[in-house]
C-alpha cells in the first residue's frame, strides 16, 4: 500500500463559456476501471444531445491503467489534455469528463487542448483534491485530570485526533503517520508521566484536504 497519494475529494462539476461553446466537466473518485467506464456512460446519457462527451481517467497504485477519448474532436486535443492534467496534479482513482455544446464558432487544436484542459483543472479545483495519508490507529486511555492537556497537545501536533469515548476514563482515538508510531508511544508516556494506556488499533487512510 502507498503511505500516501492525492486523488479527487468527492463528486463535482464545474462549466464554463469558451467563445460561446459551453464546456462543463464533471469529475468522480473511482477505484476500478468498470467505475470509470460507468461514469462517463452516466454522464453521455445526462448529456445525450450534446456535441461531445470527452474523457480520461487514471487508476490503480501505480497508474496502471491510464484512458483517455476525444468523443469525436480531433485526435489529441480533448481526452489527453485532460488525461495530463490528472497526471500534472499526481492524482490516482480519479476520473473525469468534460461535454461540450458547440457554440459556432471553432476553436482550432490549440483552442481546443487549452479549452479541454482548463475545463478539466477548473472542475477539479472547485470539487477539491484531498492527501489519503495511511496512517495507524492508536487508542490512548487516560484519567480525566489528563484529558485537556492531551487533547491539547494531540490537536496541535501533526496527529489526526479522530475521536473521543467518555467512559470510565477518557479513551481516545488518534491516527499516526506510519513509522511514528514509537515516537507518539515515548511523546505520549511523556506528556502523561506514564499515566496512558496505549494500543495500536487499525491501520486506514485518512483524507487531509488539500485544496
Amino acid at each position: 500500500m502507498l503511505s500516501n497519494y492525492y486523488t479527487i475529494k468527492t463528486d463535482g462539476s464545474n462549466q464554463i463559456i469558451i467563445q460561446k461553446s459551453r464546456f462543463i466537466g464533471y469529475v468522480r473518485r473511482v477505484e476500478t476501471e468498470e467505475a470509470a467506464l460507468a461514469f462517463i456512460q452516466e454522464i453521455k446519457k445526462k448529456h445525450h444531445d450534446a456535441n461531445h462527451n470527452c474523457s480520461a481517467y487514471i487508476i490503480g497504485e501505480h497508474d496502471q491503467i491510464q484512458k483517455a477519448n476525444d468523443d469525436g474532436e480531433p485526435s489529441g486535443t480533448a481526452g489527453v489534455p485532460m488525461l495530463e492534467v490528472l497526471k500534472k496534479q499526481e492524482l490516482k482513482d480519479t476520473a473525469v469528463v468534460v461535454t461540450r455544446y458547440f457554440g459556432g464558432i471553432k476553436l482550432g487544436a490549440g483552442g481546443l487542448i487549452r479549452a479541454y484542459g482548463r475545463s478539466a483543472s477548473q472542475a477539479i479545483k472547485k470539487t477539491g483534491v484531498v492527501e489519503r495519508q495511511l496512517m495507524q490507529g492508536v487508542s490512548v486511555t487516560v484519567d480525566y485530570t489528563l484529558l485537556g492537556k492531551l487533547e491539547n497537545e494531540i490537536r496541535n501536533s501533526d496527529c489526526i485526533l479522530s475521536k473521543i469515548d467518555y467512559l470510565d476514563k477518557a479513551e481516545l482515538l488518534v491516527y499516526v503517520r506510519n513509522g511514528q508510531e514509537k515516537a507518539f508511544y515515548d511523546w505520549i508516556i511523556d506528556l502523561t508521566s506514564d499515566q496512558a494506556t496505549i494500543f495500536n488499533k487499525d491501520v486506514t487512510y485518512i483524507e487531509i484536504d488539500k485544496n
